[in-house]
């Protein structure tokens, strides 16, 4: 049944006060009913209620009595169904509680947001995304979002309590908490539920309620953390959100984090943190990230060198840490749909330089520009068929999303083994501007004329003075939240203030690459390469370049990549000039060692460098003089188990290849 009702409700340090509670289990309708034109609190998007926008109740699965609803898409932008359930007010504090079941089918996934303002399509609050077994929630601004596991066909709860007053938001799935975050919008008034491609999801038992909440005196609130990254076997440095959420300055506390049987605290003295003042604490000492799902507990503790502050239940933050091994040899690549017209669009800006800054061994970030100054049109026009609007993202060319929401299918993308490894080798020649780029493809698995090789190129530091330059910004003066520093700046932004980065400047043959790069068998341990021709002009930066090649699958998703710039992929050669005819290296994975061998015009300088992929040299040796055929042998038996790359210099002219080492 649907029903509001009002009672008294209490929590702590909650005023108690009369709290609207909305409930609907479905089972007022009937099987087939659109809810919609049944309820004042149930629409659609744009309004039109008990059509292909709004959702039918079903009888095929249930929580709770016989009765829920069923979303679906099949459409590349998501939809028709676009649910909205109403507040009834935009709530800016005290605490918001919001819940309901969800059962998503073998194979498919779930996505639903909040909507800060009553006029929807403003401002999201906050976004959940569902897929193989993992939830993912995040407020479109973090790039760490909050991560929860769940069954394929089986029910679930989840459950979101807001705190609005201080800024502390928790997630549940089935009464167990999976994380504690600070979000970027303070404000809630209206729950989306929006199929994405290739959703398929029951909902039932939805709730949600609200309470006025009042400062206690004395009170520090861990209000999130951030960890510093979610791969295995790399050193990070967390950082803890901590609130002052009571009424007294506090000066100073201790942060704990337990992680992997060991504690590590920073004490925290000489501040003046006002009442409801955040402050960001990042540990000084590094911890290793391990493989395999543990809890990772940040605490606050001894506030103004009082044992024990005034609420106890803020002072930690639950977590569950799992970080993800990488596939050998992955690369996902993230194109960002954006203008300088769309004033959401810093949003995009800000996900891209998190993930670039977070995961660039493991990232290849493109923005595709629309309607502005930056704008390829072959890239626009292929990015377009596969999104509904601005600004949007695409992960390996998967389902649309948020660019605030990528973490949960980069994460997934990155553990899925490729079908084979890219490398690019690029002849650039500074006096016709041309650069010729080999792209190749290692296959470690076998494949057919269906998987297609592109190639796209990009700048980073584009600056221009046209007004096409100015960024328009929704984020100026603060009110639509933190945006890495957009909240900052005008509406719109000067183009003399604005840099872009990751600017898409063309992709070869097209967006939907080369149907012609393989033959119609192909075996693993083959390689096979095309070369791509770009004529860069005079006002681009070849030092700025980036190039990205890419392995596209027969479903039209990006099943790898490539990344170098032109410095660090064959010099400032011309295709004529380069001595080298042939650059091979076998075996490849290898575990113990590897040979390289070189084929060359004539006698020629050579160097071997290798790097693993945070750029760090591991060995680097001048081998003088070689002749036309050699052989080089590198020992790798002390290698750590992951990938390589390995560079080749010949005479000046540069080349590299992924080795694997396993």
């Amino acid at each position: 049944m649907k029903k509001i009702t009002y009672l008294l409700s209490a929590v702590l340090f909650a005023s108690s006060a009369s709290a609207q509670i909305f409930t609907d289990d479905f089972e007022g309708y009937a099987s087939g009913d659109y809810i919609g034109p049944a309820s004042t609190e149930w629409t659609t998007w744009s309004g039109a209620e008990g059509g292909a926008e709004d959702v039918q109740v079903t009888t095929n699965e249930a929580l709770s009595g016989t009765n829920s609803i069923y979303f679906s898409s099949t459409a590349t932008s998501g939809g028709p169904q676009d649910v909205v359930l109403d507040f009834g007010q935009q709530y800016n504090d005290g605490i918001f509680t919001y819940e309901s079941a969800f059962f998503i089918e073998a194979g498919k996934n779930a996505y639903f947001n909040f909507q800060a303002t009553p006029v929807i399509g403003t401002i999201w609050a906050m976004n959940v995304n569902a897929e193989n077994g993992m939830v993912s929630i995040d407020d479109g601004i973090s790039p760490n979002p909050v991560v929860g596991s769940y069954t394929d066909e089986t029910w679930f709860t989840l459950k979101i309590e807001a705190n609005l007053t201080t800024g502390r938001w928790s997630a549940y799935i089935d009464g167990a908490c999976i994380g504690v975050w600070t979000n970027g919008v303070g404000s809630i008034a209206s729950c989306d539920l929006y199929p994405v491609l290739n959703s398929g999801f029951y909902v039932d038992d939805v709730m949600f309620d609200h309470v006025a909440y009042t400062l206690p005196t004395l009170n520090a609130s861990v209000n999130g953390m951030n960890m510093g990254g979610v791969i295995a076997g790399v050193n990070v440095y967390p950082t803890v959100t901590v609130a002052n959420a009571g009424t007294t300055t506090i000066n100073s506390f201790d942060v704990t984090i337990d992680y992997n049987g060991t504690q590590y605290t920073e004490n925290i003295t000489g501040q003046s943190l006002a009442s409801l003042g955040t402050m960001d604490v990042t540990f000084t000492s590094p911890i290793l990230l391990v493989a395999g799902q543990m809890a990772a507990t940040p605490t606050v503790s001894n506030v103004n060198g009082t044992m024990n502050d005034d609420d106890a239940t803020d002072d930690s933050a639950c977590g569950e840490i799992n970080p993800v091994v990488p596939a050998p040899g992955k690369i996902v690549v993230g194109e960002e749909a954006t203008g300088t017209w769309c004033q959401w669009c810093p949003r995009g800006t800000v996900a891209m330089d998190n993930f670039a800054n977070d995961f660039g061994p493991y990232w290849a970030g493109i923005a595709v520009h629309n309607g502005d100054p930056m704008t390829d049109a072959v890239y626009d026009a292929g990015i377009g068929t596969y999104i509904s609007g601005y600004p949007k993202a695409l992960v390996d060319r998967g389902p649309q999303v948020d660019p605030g929401s990528m973490m949960n299918q980069f994460l997934t993308r990155l553990q899925v083994a490729p079908t084979a490894l890219i490398t690019n080798i690029s002849y650039w020649d500074p006096a016709t501007r041309v650069l010729d780029i080999t792209v190749t493809a290692d296959f470690q698995a076998a494949a057919d004329n269906t998987f297609k090789l592109a190639c796209a190129i990009t700048e980073d530091g584009v600056t221009g003075t046209g007004s096409g330059y100015s960024q328009s910004n929704a984020y100026a003066g603060g009110g639509n939240g933190v945006m890495g520093g957009f909240e900052l700046l005008s509406n719109p932004v000067p183009a003399a203030s604005m840099v872009y980065d990751h600017v898409a400047r063309g992709i070869q043959p097209s967006f939907f690459g080369d149907a012609n790069s393989f033959p119609a068998v192909v075996n693993v341990g083959e390689q096979h390469s095309k070369t791509f021709t770009f004529t860069l002009p005079a006002d681009w930066n070849e030092d700025n370049i980036h190039i990205i090649g890419m392995l596209i699958d027969p479903n039209g998703n990006i099943d790898n990549a490539g990344k170098n710039t032109i410095a660090n992929s064959a010099g400032l050669a011309s295709l004529n000039t380069n001595p080298v005819k042939s650059f091979n290296l076998f075996p490849n994975p290898t575990s113990t060692s590897a040979t390289v061998e070189i084929i060359i015009e004539n006698d020629a300088e050579v160097q071997l460098a290798i790097f693993d992929m945070t750029g760090k040299e591991i060995t680097a040796k001048d081998y003088g003089t070689l002749t036309t055929t050699s052989t080089v042998n590198v020992n790798t038996s002390s290698f750590e188990v992951g990938v390589y790359i390995v560079e080749l210099t010949v005479n000046n002219v540069k080349m590299t290849k992924r080795l694997i080492v396993k």
